[in-house]
């Protein structure tokens, strides 16, 4: 008996550890991170040996997104598996709160509901309603996340976040720069074609590839304690940023270094069978955050929802040959924080076609969250001396075609837009068109203000949407006037500035600021309109009208702000200030303003009044 107990002590713990006939699950997810920064992507530098080490024995995956690059809509979609434009949860900071609809859940409380034990460290940040107990477990105050299990045979699934990269990380005074010195040599680092090089540059640079190695130490952490624990070889583990980032261009803008992140997964011994793949391979398949959770849902033996809008990428029925073929990616760029835009992109194979629905605002149009980083701030001093940067470091500050084509294998930072080539004239038709359906058939609730769908959309916007489906399209159809030539779509921007729909009168306007054309009857047709009914119609009159330095248009603007009770109309109307002032030269009135907005509104308040 003695001899027999002294073997059993003398086993590996992975033996010892109770088996489920399950595999578990851990996500280990840094933030603000693109491939862009490390060396098994490509990078010079960023020494990440822990993830290596995962890479070895499991898939790395060439091509794997977010289908947002800023981080509660990234979460909401990866929470959901659900396109968040299609639901509801598509504006960052979250000004109301979308409701999931009736019988629909978190794919976290899925698997909970099957009998997993589901914990999350550190951050959820969501953009719906949720009670977080039927979503997570609670993780035991000491010890493994998942040793809160009541029966060691029951599977987890453990998600767990590093903000050791955070964009706040960059968020550093000069003095830093001249009393820190980075491990990563400033010198040699390769910067973006669309960065100047100067030393504030390049020192934030070097210290983002710095951050790396910081986030794989504590990569490595959790997995040595997991195998400590006798785990290692019946988990799944995925590796992966939460969206791009984190220098200036990338998190918070559809570009590759705003949505394409880093994944690999590394394959239990125990589970192997589960995954068709070869360990220690890579795949060029196309994978995006909606399709996590099915992936989850099919390798734990669980049905996946049809509501759900991605597929699993492992699994018994995926086979390498099949993940290899799939190559499009769609992703969705609205607000951030107090800044708007409206971008849906689609990539498939090597290139990626930009839809830039408010492409007048410049990308650099402040954010005060983004311009608290030094390089932010110094590329727009460059800029304003304009003779200071070459053509690509001043696109960032300049408005922005349509429809742009980029080929990302001879142009992976997206600066030679090919979208006017008639040797690629296929290829953006072909674009075109997909990412049109795409939209279309999500019945993406973008194409309402922001203000509409708070008030209409939120209790159930999957429902709302598939009830206004003919709705939708034809403001999609509007929008896409923008792609004509002036001259063929002027007498439809006539027609649809009179129509009863105001969202109708809405996007003509939209299309009007982005042709800029001083046509005298639109211009007599939108001065009728900064007396129109609905707020936000006139703010699109009065942004167009001060697109092309027409008089009078402070004054209707300035009503609007003061005079509605919504947040998101505050913060529509005084985005356009914002860019009206900076980009277009009007005189701000610091007097007709309130005195402190509504919600985020505010930010735009204290910028205008250089209170930051």
């Amino acid at each position: 008996m003695m001899k027999k107990l002294l073997t059993l002590l003398l086993l590996p713990l992975t033996f010892l550890a109770a088996k489920s006939d399950r595999p578990n699950f851990l996500f280990l997810v840094s933030e603000d991170n693109s491939i862009h920064y490390l060396k098994l992507y490509g990078a010079k530098h960023g020494h990440t040996p822990n993830i290596d080490k995962l890479a070895a024995k499991g898939i790395v995956f060439n091509h794997a997104f977010s289908n947002a690059p800023v981080c509660s809509v990234a979460r909401s979609t990866l929470a959901t598996g659900i396109l968040a434009p299609r639901l509801g949860t598509q504006y960052h900071r979250k000004s109301a709160m979308a409701n999931l609809p009736e019988g629909v859940k978190p794919w976290s409380a899925i698997l909970r509901d099957n009998g997993y034990f589901c914990t999350n460290v550190r951050k959820t940040d969501y953009n719906f309603v949720h009670n977080k107990k039927e979503i997570w477990d609670n993780p035991p105050k000491k010890g493994s996340p998942w040793s809160g299990r009541k029966e060691e045979d029951t599977p987890f699934f453990h998600m767990q976040s590093f903000g050791s990269s955070h964009e706040s990380s960059l968020h550093f005074k000069k003095s830093l720069m001249e009393n820190e010195k980075t491990t990563t040599n400033p010198a040699e680092v390769q910067l973006n074609p669309y960065h100047p090089d100067t030393p504030t540059f390049r020192y934030t640079h070097a210290k983002y590839h710095d951050r790396q190695t910081v986030i794989d130490g504590q990569i490595g952490g959790v997995v040595d304690r997991l195998e400590k624990d006798g785990l290692l070889e019946d988990t799944f583990i995925f590796v992966f940023g939460d969206h791009g980032g984190v220098l200036p261009r990338s998190k918070g803008y559809a570009y590759e270094s705003g949505l394409h992140v880093p994944l690999v997964v590394r394959i239990p011994e125990n589970f192997k069978h589960l995954a068709k793949h070869e360990r220690g391979t890579r795949t060029n398949g196309f994978v995006s955050f909606i399709d996590f959770g099915p992936t989850l849902l099919h390798l734990a033996g669980i049905p996946v929802p049809e509501v759900l809008d991605g597929t699993p990428f492992l699994g018994k029925s995926v086979c390498p040959n099949e993940l290899e073929s799939r190559d499009e990616t769609f992703g969705y760029a609205d607000r951030f924080d107090e800044k708007y835009d409206l971008v849906r992109t689609i990539r498939k194979g090597r290139y990626k076609y930009n839809r830039n629905y408010q492409g007048y605002y410049p990308d650099g149009l402040q954010n005060n969250y983004r311009y608290r980083m030094l390089a932010f701030e110094e590329w727009r001093q460059l800029f304003q001396n304009s003779d200071k940067l070459n053509a690509a470091q001043q696109q960032f500050f300049l408005p922005r075609p349509p429809e742009q084509l980029f080929d990302i294998e001879a142009d992976p930072h997206e600066i030679n837009d090919l979208s006017k080539d008639p040797k690629h004239r296929e290829t953006l038709l072909q674009l075109r068109n997909l990412l049109n359906e795409k939209v279309k058939s999500i019945n993406d609730l973008s194409f309402y203000p922001e203000n509409f769908m708070v008030e209409n959309a939120l209790q159930d916007g999957i429902q709302y949407g598939e009830k206004h489906t003919k709705e939708i399209k034809n403001l999609v159809d509007i929008s896409n006037l923008q792609l004509e030539e002036f001259s063929k779509a002027k007498s439809s921007l006539l027609q649809h500035m009179g129509s009863q729909n105001p969202n109708a009168r809405y996007w003509a306007l939209i299309n009007c600021t982005t042709f800029r054309q001083k046509d005298p009857e639109l211009i007599s047709k939108a001065k009728s309109l900064l007396n129109d009914k609905d707020r936000m119609v006139v703010n699109r009159a009065a942004e167009f009208l001060g697109s092309i330095n027409q008089d009078g248009v402070l004054p209707p603007l300035y009503k609007v702000i003061r005079e509605t009770n919504s947040q998101q109309e505050q913060m529509i109307a005084l985005n356009t200030l914002v860019y009206l002032r900076d980009f277009k030269g009007y005189k701000v009135d610091l007097t007709q303003l309130p005195e402190q907005g509504i919600g985020e509104a505010k930010r735009r308040i204290q910028y205008l009044r250089g209170q930051i």
